[in-house]
Order: structure tokens, then sequence, then C-alpha cells
């Protein structure tokens, strides 16, 4: 029983019990002032017939639960709830009869009646049947769809946290061995050095880890393990960039997508810094815009120079992350223009409440 909607709470058995109420008073006005049956007789059977009903819509369920309109064919569906409404009439009438003539004791002229509207009490026995059936396979099928909509949520979800866990994690691995290789390097020409550059390297990555599972981060705590990150870079480069900041203080709180920074100037470190002779400015600007935290990554670049070939997870990957996270394609914007670089994230203010 615990799987019948009607049963399920409090408030649906009253609306089961008030349609009983309102069938038997229908019952009684058609009984008394319709078909002129006595009082007593009305009122008795009104309230006779409107039990039995109560009961038995509570049993239609099963009928709409095990007679699949899905599973089967429509020919078995429709002569299955034929036999299923046949039944239950015949055992409605049979019921009426039993409780007024045998156990109460009603007359023959009220058997007279009773058998002059078996066909009637048939045809509203049918059609009680359909309204009820339908509105289970109404209620099974709302039921169903909820359902089905809150697993493919749920798998959804699960989908969007894999894809943006992936996209966290495509830090190019080519800084690690590029690191790596440095400080082998420098552990016999400056072993300060290395030791400076193995201590920040352990730092950038613990960081990392830390904030692994989290979506967001507050700009301030990004921008630290940025430093890092430039930091480790400059051991390798040298005095080939220069970094600045131009960010306002009121967006030092905000909240960005998590690591959505590092791979903005990691791009930069491989396809400026690393195929120019010339030093390379970069600096990030930070604002509020319209609605939107406006973050910007402007560098110069060489022209002349031959950009790298990459497999392209730089950007992308952003792009993609924002995608997900913001469900929106248009949060970032690319310009090159005169030796001028420059990327552009928008990050929707609105969202972070």
């Amino acid at each position: 029983m615990q799987d019948n909607p009607i049963l399920r709470n409090f408030r649906n058995i009253i609306i089961l019990l008030l349609y009983s109420v309102s069938f038997a008073v229908i019952s009684f006005l058609i009984l008394y002032f319709g078909l002129e049956l006595a009082l007593n007789a009305s009122v008795v059977e009104s309230i006779v017939s409107s039990i039995l009903i109560c009961g038995l819509t509570i049993i239609w369920h099963y009928p709409a639960k095990y007679i699949s309109i899905e599973q089967y064919h429509l020919l078995k569906v429709f002569s299955s709830h034929l036999i299923s409404a046949v039944i239950s009439s015949g055992l409605w009438i049979l019921f009426i009869y039993i409780v007024m003539v045998p156990i109460i004791g009603y007359d023959e002229k009220y058997q007279n009646y009773f058998f002059h509207t078996v066909l009637w009490r048939f045809l509203v026995g049918f059609l009680l049947y359909a309204i009820v059936v339908s509105f289970y396979y109404l209620v099974s099928y709302y039921s169903e769809l909820q359902e089905r909509s809150l697993k493919e949520s749920e798998l959804k979800n699960l989908v969007t946290q894999s894809e943006l866990r992936s996209l966290k994690f495509q830090i190019n691995p080519h800084f690690i061995f590029n690191s790596l290789n440095s400080m082998s390097a420098l552990t016999e020409i400056d072993p300060k050095k290395a030791k400076e550059m193995i201590i920040k390297l352990a730092d950038f990555l613990r960081y990392i880890l830390a904030t692994n599972e989290r979506e967001k981060n507050k700009l301030n705590e990004e921008l630290k393990n940025i430093r890092l990150y430039l930091d480790i870079e400059k051991i390798r480069f040298e005095d080939k960039f220069d970094y600045a900041e131009e960010i306002k203080a009121e967006c030092s709180k905000a909240e960005i997508p998590n690591m959505i920074l590092q791979p903005l100037f990691e791009n930069v470190i491989k396809h400026a810094v690393y195929e120019t002779f010339d030093k390379v400015l970069l600096t990030l600007k930070c604002s509020f815009d319209d609605g939107y935290l406006k973050i910007q990554l402007v560098n110069n670049f060489d022209e002349s120079s031959k950009s790298r070939k990459g497999a392209g997870v730089g950007l992308k990957n952003i792009n993609d992350r924002l995608n997900l996270i913001y469900h929106r394609n248009d949060l970032m914007e690319v310009k090159k223009e005169k030796g001028i670089f420059s990327v552009t994230l928008f990050i929707p203010i609105e969202n972070e409440k």
C-alpha cells in the first residue's frame, strides 16, 4: 500500500475522503430527487456505495501499476482494463446489493428498483474506473518523468564535475618537467637557486592539491599561486619577462574558478616569453565592469617570431571550463594586434551570490 500515491501523505488521504463524500452527495441527489427512491434508502445506499468506491479507488492503483502501457501492446492493455473494469463494477454492484438486501433487509420494492438500475450502475462503475486508472497513469508518468529528470541532472552534474576536474588537471606537464630539468642543472651551477626553485615548486604543487576539490577560490588566493608560478618561471628565464598588476582593491575578494588563471599565464610563457629574445611585460588587470569581474592579461610579443605548435589546451581549457561552470560560451575574448596580445575573462558577478 505504501507505493499507492494516494496513501503516501495525509493531504492525499483527505482528498480521497472529499472525493468519496462528494460521490455520496451526488449519489444521494440522483437517487432521491432523480429516481425518487425513499429518503432512508437513498441515504444508506449513497453511504455504502461511496465507502465501496473509496476502497476500489485505492485498489485500482494496481491495474494501473502492473498493466504497463509501455511494455504491452495497446490491445492487451485495453482488454486487460476492460476485464478489470467489468470485475470491479460487478463486485461494486454485488456488494451494494448484499449490504442493502440480505444484511439491512430492504423490501421487494427496493430490489425491483435495484435490478432496473443495474445497467447504469455498470456504466458509472466503468466511468469511475477509467477516471481513476487514468489518474494513476498520469501520476505514475509524472513521477517517472521527475525521477528520470533528477537522474539525468545528477548524471549531468557528475559528467560536468568530471570534465572540470579533467580540465583543471591539464596543467602542461612540460612546466613541471622543465622545472625539474632546470633544478637539476642549477644544483651544480647555483645550488642556492635550485633550493629556492624546489621550495617554490613544492608550494605551488601543494596549493594545487589543497584546492583540488574547490570549484571557485578568491582572486587574491589565486594570485598568490600565480606569483609562485611566475617566480619559478623567473628562475628559468631570468630577465626575459617582467610582471605587473593593475588590480582594483575591491576585486581581491571576488571568487573566480579555481586554477583558471594558471593556463592563461602558461600560454604567455609558452608563446611569448619562450619565443623571443626581447623582454616581455605581462600585465594583469582586474576591475568590475557592467555586472562582470573583468580580468585581462596583456603582453607584448615578437611579431616576427614563429609561434610554437602546441596541443591548444591552454586557452581552450579556460573557455571550456567557463562554459561548463557558467553555461555560456562568450566569457573569453582574445585579441592579437600590433605586437600586443590580450586575453580577457568576464566572470559573471551574479553567479557569485
